[in-house]
């Protein structure tokens, strides 16, 4: 926990993983990584414990919409492929 206040941070809630950890993730498993810490940052925020935001939240954040709009490409082709 953090020394000054003795609440919970997200540093404290945070997985580290290594990069050579990072490259034995499957997809699905770096889709729920990024969904649960996005989850506990929102978590830490409507508690008003979030002082401000890490960049680790504002990289997920792009790759998550990344991820959202490469999604719905594959699930919805263009007309014209048909």
């Amino acid at each position: 926990m953090a020394a000054s206040k003795g609440w919970l941070t997200f540093r404290d809630m945070a997985i580290d993983f290594s990069q050579e950890e990072w490259e034995c993730l499957h997809p699905t498993e770096w889709k729920l990584y990024m969904d649960v810490m996005l989850e506990n940052y929102s978590n830490l925020r409507s508690l008003d414990l979030a002082d401000c935001k890490p960049h680790l939240i504002t990289f997920l954040e792009r790759m998550k919409k990344a991820w959202d709009v490469n999604q719905k490409k594959s699930i919805h082709p263009p007309s014209y492929v048909f």
